[in-house]
């Protein structure tokens, strides 16, 4: 990776973080298997938000797998 670094504010950090993770799954995994693997977390997500309890987890989880999605994609 020979990108130059780039200053990124702290309250951005988080965001930037979960970009690179996810930046980092594509390029591990591949682009349609990081499709579906983020259909399949998505979908999970969804299902586990339907109950008051798993919505803790539900929701970061579908979070995730829409972000792996879009990475795939584009």
């Amino acid at each position: 990776m020979s990108e130059s670094p780039q200053h990124t504010p702290w309250f951005l950090w988080p965001f930037e973080a979960i970009w690179r993770l996810v930046a980092w799954i594509v390029g591990l995994t591949g682009r349609l298997l990081a499709v579906i693997l983020g259909f399949v977390l998505l979908i999970a997500g969804v299902i586990l938000t339907v109950t008051v309890v798993g919505a803790i987890v539900g929701v970061p989880l579908a979070i995730l797998g829409v972000l792996l999605v879009l990475r795939g994609l584009f």
